[in-house]
């Protein structure tokens, strides 16, 4: 488990990394909600290059006329 202030590796499940002493214990409900926020990112960023190229192809039959 890689420490996410200073990089070190640590072993799974630490509670405190072994070089920089922070706390990098994640309750597991924390990480699913994480998981499930970055799903949905994704999912949102989908349906926004779908709305702009929906947008651009507007934009194109408007200049067509």
């Amino acid at each position: 488990m890689k420490c996410p202030y200073c990089q070190a590796e640590n072993a799974e499940g630490a509670m405190v990394c072994s070089a920089c002493s922070r706390d990098i214990g994640i309750p597991a409900t924390l990480i699913a909600e994480r998981d499930d926020l970055l799903r949905k990112r994704e999912l949102l960023i989908e349906e926004l290059r779908q709305a702009r190229g929906e947008i651009e192809k507007i934009g194109l039959r408007r200049k067509l006329r």
